[in-house]
């Protein structure tokens, strides 16, 4: 596929705090690719650099559209941007905000206004069209940010945090729509720490830490790279020694979820019967799960190793 955004061992340093350290990475056309690190990993400065409102101190970042020549930064009618920081006007009716909105990223006022009112009426709104935008609960007020930051039809959309404020009816309800864009040919960069829900839209992750890049591609790619193949869940009649599982050669982790039950990850390869075997020959099991491992897990276990890393240097 055609690489709409390219990435080339970008460096940015505030103080003595190297914010993002030789970071690279593609984004191709039309897929969703999402950002994800612990707080302070540096997302939030490598967007800043991807919009140009700060420089890197060294590397590049290109943007290619249809067959132009690559670019620092698109247009206003080529970009969408939502920011986590939220920021329209309060006291202005709604419609006139989106309309606004609009005509900035080069479209004339009755397309503007077409686009917004037909976004409204998609997330229930239009019947609030003329109302102030605080009068509306802070999840409807970033419905409208988001509708602000996609009713031009961007070709490259940013989303920092689109989640937020929601409830899970509603976090579903965006999961369609981002799709929907990417459907549709909106190429999107997504941003988001709640990972059950960038699982079900990735296509491709990219996990930073320290500014670094420490493990990127599919979902599928990055469990099967991953060190831990599946959880298993165990409860127990009474409480289990951890330490006959932690030194067990098929446990990678284990955590504490109560008293009694244990949540292990198992390394790649390794006999799941066999840990079982030994296990009720102790303890009684009252109950074993077994699920398969998560984009959570992977982040936990790859920032973990990350910081291992760190303090052997």
């Amino acid at each position: 596929m055609k690489v709409i955004l390219k990435v080339d061992s970008i460096f940015k340093r505030f103080g003595k705090i190297n914010a993002v350290n030789n970071l690279s990475f593609n984004v191709e056309k039309g897929e969703i690719f999402s950002l994800l690190g612990p707080n302070g990993a540096g997302k939030t400065t490598t967007v800043r650099m991807l919009l140009n409102i700060i420089k890197p101190d060294y590397g590049t970042i290109e943007y290619f559209f249809d067959n132009s020549a690559a670019s620092r930064l698109p247009s206003a009618s080529q970009l969408g941007y939502l920011p986590e920081d939220r920021g329209l006007y309060q006291e202005i009716p709604i419609i006139r905000t989106l309309e606004y909105m609009g005509v900035i990223r080069g479209m004339n006022k009755v397309d503007a206004r077409k686009a917004s009112e037909m976004w409204l009426s998609k997330l229930d709104l239009l019947d609030r069209k003329n109302e102030k935008l605080s009068a509306l609960s802070k999840g409807n007020q970033q419905k409208i940010q988001f509708i602000s930051s996609v009713l031009h039809n961007p070709s490259f959309a940013i989303l920092d945090e689109p989640f937020t404020g929601f409830d899970p009816i509603n976090q579903e309800i965006f999961l369609m729509i981002i799709k929907e864009l990417s459907e549709k040919g909106t190429t999107i960069l997504l941003s988001a720490h709640q990972m059950h829900l960038v699982e079900k839209i990735a296509d491709k992750v990219l996990l930073i830490n320290n500014g670094k890049s420490i493990a990127s591609g599919t979902i599928e790619e990055l469990k099967k790279e991953n060190i831990a193949s599946e959880k298993l869940i165990l409860k127990f009649e009474g409480n289990p020694d951890f330490n006959f599982f932690q030194n067990d050669v098929a446990v990678e982790r284990i955590e504490k979820i109560s008293d009694g039950e244990i949540k292990i990850l198992l390394k790649q390869n390794k006999s799941l019967s066999e840990l079982l075997i030994k296990a009720s020959s102790i303890f009684k099991i009252n109950s074993i799960t077994t699920e398969h491992i998560t984009l959570h897990d992977i982040f936990i276990e790859k920032v973990k190793q990350d910081k291992e890393k760190e303090n052997e240097s």
